[in-house]
């Protein structure tokens, strides 16, 4: 079956997580993660150090609905009930003013905010400094809003008194500095973008030491979103209109300070809005106070004037009834008058197209009702939709359904004028019919009476009307001085803990952070490291038997190979063999296999360390064992056992077996006496076609007859074909990786030798394993067969 051998290689998946493996592969670089928590630890105390606390302070306040929006509310209901619209909720609307950057710009501008002033701090965060400031510090408002960037101001004011300061600032998108100095306070900072003004507070004295101050000024629209952004306002629940508002700030005094300023300043909009038309309707009233004042003090003075002149004390009884008949009729000829210039005036301005979106003067004195109550409701529609431009656009829905109701009412209203006006016109004539009745009976009377009864009975109609005026200039201040608070504050503003930065949180983050980089470098770098490492790795890349793991010796670290099984030796690496030995002849099993092939990918892996040391091993056993070089390319066999004879080899009786004698070939091996050698010989021209000749099959079979253990050392299968010609004399295979030197990839070969069996019996072993540098001592030891022993780094890991 062919498998995707690539993916296969690099799939990190295991039925079973080994997370005592995982654990020790972290574990061993403890000083990455010492040091990585003790520099994240530092830059955290930093931060806090360099961080200003910022505290919470919170209070309670209580949206009331007034009288106005009720009936506004009921014409909007009654509106809805058609479907023109939705109507919003006006606690949420409310809510929504408190939070808009126009409202708490004007809290900004107010109480300075956009002036922030702090003193500085040598090592850590500079202090804030609000009421407790010893220098007040002023530019308008107006100026600062024009400001392009902040202007940076820094003060020193040294133990004599004097005060130096040094501000940066921008202007014509050119940075700008300028630096004085003043020997007495105030001071005045003029400068190109507006002038500052420097004074000290009555506390002020000179210092023992001098005082730093540094002085921000910005504009108020940023401050006032900034504000916005830290100002929390949500209802304490479903079914009352009680607001909970917070403030985040890095000053306790000044976020109480804003969140009271915030609601006085909503209180004086919210009346100003709600007493939009008793202002119109006294601006009318005054004005209308004023022109008959004139009248009547030119009146009685006419009056005055006449009796003086004509010498008259009293009238007749008949003149007299007549006169007070048609001062009567007279008198409501005024009132007439009086009720057609003021609907004249409310005619005049609702058609005039700049009163289009403004309210009507309501209490201006008239008499008919149904006008009255017309102006009204048009009014509350008109205030309501100021209300919700406050918090939406034009484009909403509900405020073009609010137009189209406020057309329709406003022509209810025009229509209603026109009504009242021509209802007035003909009460008009009436009145005057009856005047001109009683009006011949006076012109009877001498003429003097005639001229003092016109002359009173002016006089009286204009003081009647003046009264009139005054008594609803009265009723309209009692009804501005009646206004009341939408706002209130019920819970007053309370400080509480510092929100941020939270010093727990943020160790607790670095320490999170601290162990996180080094697991994540480690895995990447694993990700990245395309050579194994040890006998999981092998594990995971290949079903083929892994009979043994061996650790790296000094002499391998020195890149030298030597013979590390000694007989009576008792160390680490000679049971690393001997287990090696148990395993290999258990996968052998039947006593007739005697031939062990050992080979690797590429030169440099150890296989003829390992067949050199498991020859060893296995004459320790007491077994007539032949170690043969089969590597005739790179023949190493001599370096190992130092043999000079290095000439004298296999290669000799494969080349010519009939002239040269096998026997005369085989050396001792100097280590043991059961131990033979058969060096691979001269470097031949041919070696593969010198390996594929009948003279190897008869050098085995002869050997098979004399030796208990045949081991062939034979070239790299990853490099030539000799070894997989040999594979026809083998009994058995042992593949030879080496740990952080031979790559993942290289086992796709190896998977597709044991899937083909092209070498019999195959199986696997682990070279070169650094017990010191890998920390496997306790979990692979020297393979998972070598913990079981208890050998330890005494035995030689240098």
């Amino acid at each position: 079956m062919k498998e995707d051998l690539y993916d296969d290689l690099f799939d990190e998946k295991e039925e079973k997580t080994d997370f005592q493996a995982l654990f020790f592969k972290y574990v061993i670089h403890w000083p990455w993660f010492i040091a990585s928590i003790l520099i994240c630890m530092a830059l955290a105390f930093i931060y806090l150090r360099y961080q200003a606390p910022v505290y919470e302070v919170a209070s309670s306040v209580l949206i009331k609905e007034d009288d106005n929006k009720k009936s506004a509310n009921n014409a909007l209901a009654a509106m809805q009930d058609f479907g023109m619209f939705s109507m919003t909720s006006n606690f949420d609307n409310e809510v929504e003013i408190l939070k808009s950057r126009t409202l708490i710009k004007k809290v900004v501008s107010h109480l300075n905010l956009y002036i922030n002033i702090a003193q500085k701090q040598p090592f850590g965060y500079d202090i804030p400094l609000y009421k407790d400031t010893p220098f007040d510090v002023f530019m308008t408002a107006e100026e600062a809003d024009k400001l392009d960037e902040n202007i940076l101001l820094d003060l020193t004011y040294d133990t004599l008194g004097k005060l130096s300061a040094e501000v940066s600032y921008t202007q014509d998108n050119e940075k700008q500095k300028a630096q004085k100095s003043f020997d007495k306070l105030p001071a005045i900072l003029p400068l190109p973008i507006g002038v500052i003004t420097i004074s000290g507070r009555d506390s002020l004295s000179i210092p023992t030491e001098p005082i730093k101050l540094k002085v921000t000024i910005s504009k108020p629209t940023a401050v006032a979103i900034g504000y916005s952004s830290a100002l929390t306002i949500e209802p304490t629940s479903k079914t009352s209109t009680i607001a909970a508002v917070s403030l985040k700030n890095t000053n306790v005094q000044r976020a109480i300070d804003f969140i009271n300023d915030l609601i006085a300043v909503y209180n004086i909009d919210t009346n100003t809005e709600k007493n939009e038309v008793a202002q119109k309707s006294a601006d009318f009233i005054e004005e209308r106070i004023g022109i008959i004042n004139n009248e009547l003090g030119t009146t009685e003075n006419e009056l005055a004037a006449f009796k003086q002149r004509a010498g008259l004390t009293d009238l007749s009884s008949d003149a007299q009834l007549a006169l007070q008949e048609s001062s009567k009729y007279e008198q409501q000829y005024a009132e007439n008058a009086t009720q057609i210039n003021l609907v004249t005036y409310l005619r005049d301005y609702i058609n005039n197209p700049d009163n289009n979106d403004e309210v009507i003067p309501a209490n201006v004195g008239l008499s008919d009702v149904n006008l009255a109550s017309a102006i009204e409701k048009y009014n509350n529609l008109v205030v309501e939709r100021k209300r919700l431009l406050r918090t939406s656009s034009e484009s909403n829905p509900a405020i073009i359904n609010l137009n189209t109701g406020i057309e329709a009412m406003r022509h209810n209203v025009k229509t209603t004028v026109n009504s009242v006006l021509k209802g007035l016109q003909i009460t008009r004539n009436n009145i005057d019919r009856q005047s001109r009745k009683y009006e011949s009976r006076i012109s009877n009377a001498p003429k003097q009476e005639q001229e003092f009864m016109t002359i009173s009975r002016q006089q009286e109609i204009k003081a009647t009307l003046y009264i009139m005026l005054l008594q609803k200039r009265e009723e309209n201040t009692i009804t501005l001085a009646a206004t009341a608070n939408n706002g209130r504050i019920i819970e007053e503003p309370i400080p509480g803990g510092i929100v941020s930065p939270k010093g727990k949180l943020i160790y607790i983050i670095a320490l999170v952070i601290g162990i996180g980089i080094p697991i994540s470098i480690i895995y990447l770098l694993n990700l990245l490291r395309f050579r194994i490492e040890g006998h999981t790795d092998v594990e995971k890349l290949t079903t083929v038997p892994i009979i043994g793991d061996i650790p790296l010796t000094d002499a391998g670290k020195n890149g030298t190979p030597t013979i590390a099984v000694r007989e009576n030796d008792n160390n680490i690496m000679a049971e690393t063999f001997r287990s090696l030995r148990t395993n290999l002849l258990f996968i052998m099993g039947d006593p007739d296999k005697k031939v062990i092939l050992v080979t690797s990918t590429i030169s440099g892996e150890g296989k003829t360390f390992m067949a050199s040391n498991l020859a060893v091993s296995l004459a320790l056993l007491g077994k007539k064992v032949i170690l043969v070089g089969l590597d005739i390319r790179k023949p190493g066999l001599n370096k190992i056992f130092h043999l000079s004879h290095k000439e004298k080899g296999i290669t000799q009786y494969l080349a010519a077996p009939q002239s040269t004698d096998l026997h005369a070939l085989i050396q001792p091996s100097g280590i043991t006496s059961n131990l033979d050698l058969l060096l691979g010989g001269p470097i031949p021209p041919n070696p593969t076609e010198l390996l594929a000749r009948q003279s190897l099959e008869d050098t085995i079979s002869t050997l098979r007859k004399e030796y208990d253990y045949i081991v062939l050392d034979t070239a790299p299968i990853g490099m030539v074909t000799d070894t997989l010609i040999l594979s026809r004399v083998a009994d058995a295979s042992i593949y030879v990786c080496r740990a952080d030197y031979t790559h993942k990839t290289d086992y796709q070969l190896i998977n597709e030798l044991q899937e083909h069996h092209r070498l019999p019996n195959l199986c696997t072993v682990v070279n070169g394993i650094d017990m010191k540098k890998k920390k496997y001592g306790y979990y692979y030891g020297y393979g998972k067969y070598g913990k079981y022993y208890g050998y330890g780094k005494k035995y030689g890991y240098s």
